[in-house]
């Protein structure tokens, strides 16, 4: 798929159209202009870094939903070993929405739960945009129980605009299913690790993200809300994104300052959506870093410290 310029692009996508075009004759021709492609390749490169190193939350949100980003099944391919793929909650479908499965990670066997968006409309549609009706978190939960039950580490992927607001989701217990997550996953004793790869949506994100240790990619985010849905509230006009993109805090560098989230992965230069193995191998040092951590602790400690960094976040301060 082609990779689809971003507002703030230009410059970048007409180098490249530049290099492409000097290929193009240095190849029908006998005239090298290696040279010039080399210069314009360090150019490439630096005008990228300078861009990618000062974009504006709003920005951030832009390559965070950039279609071309890895999703789950992605780094699946490229992190774990001998995937399985495990479907339905039991008690009403399956969900494409969400992807879970069993696999191994370094020869280890391990659980995996994510978000699964689609990479063209008709994907899309399959995937309802990677928001999850109830019997995809219940889905998730069975996932999970299993992953306590065989004490296999679990490994989350979050993107998602939010857990879908239809009416038959609302029907079929969206809410409480959000909720049975948030209290089954506080008491696993098993090391859980999640990583925003995107956007991480409100309760939507939430719902499979109450991990040891939350990591984020450099250029994802993480709100209570999306900016338009915030702006609409607020200024009753959504057009002020960018406003309550700022702020609502949700870039991954805010959270690490905020200690929402422990780590910050770092993306290719150009967005992970511009190299997606380069991305899942920091993924996949960063995962190995802190399993090993956890994979140290006692059941007890394990379930002490998820409650311990959930209690800790936010400052409290007592009325003078």
């Amino acid at each position: 798929m082609a990779i689809q310029p971003l507002p703030f692009e230009t410059q970048i996508f007409e180098l490249e159209k530049k290099i492409e075009e000097l290929k193009k004759v240095s190849e029908l021709s006998d005239q090298s202009l290696s040279k010039e492609i080399e210069s314009l390749e360090k150019k490439l490169e630096q005008v990228k870094a300078n861009i990618y190193k000062s974009l504006t939350p709003q920005q951030k949100v832009m390559v965070a939903r950039h279609p071309n980003r890895p999703y789950t099944l992605d780094f699946v391919k490229y992190i774990f070993e001998d995937f399985v793929e495990l479907h339905g909650d039991r008690l009403f479908r399956d969900d494409p929405a969400i992807v879970c499965g069993i696999a191994k990670f370094d020869g280890e066997p391990v659980t995996i739960v994510g978000h699964q968006k689609g990479k063209n409309t008709k994907e899309n549609i399959y995937r309802n945009f990677g928001m999850a009706h109830p019997e995809g978190y219940r889905k998730a939960l069975r996932v999970f129980q299993l992953a306590e039950k065989f004490r296999r580490p679990i490994i989350t992927f979050v993107d998602t605009p939010g857990a879908f607001p239809g009416i038959e989701a609302e029907e079929r217990g969206q809410a409480e299913a959000i909720a049975r997550n948030l209290r089954e996953m506080a008491g696993l004793t098993v090391p859980m690790i999640t990583i925003i790869t995107g956007e991480g949506g409100s309760g939507g994100a939430l719902a499979i993200a109450m991990g040891n240790r939350v990591l984020m990619l450099e250029h994802s985010i993480y709100a209570v809300i999306s900016p338009e849905g915030c702006a609409s509230i607020l200024w009753k006009d959504a057009s002020y994104s960018d406003k309550a993109a700022e702020a609502l805090k949700l870039t991954a560098q805010d959270l690490l300052k905020l200690k929402v989230i422990d780590e910050i992965i770092k993306e290719p230069v150009g967005g992970a959506h511009r190299d997606h193995l380069e991305t899942a191998k920091n993924v996949k040092y960063a995962i190995r870093k802190h399993l090993n951590e956890l994979m140290a602790m006692s059941s007890d400690k394990l379930f002490e410290d998820r409650y311990m960094k959930y209690r800790n976040i936010g400052v409290f301060a007592e009325a003078k």
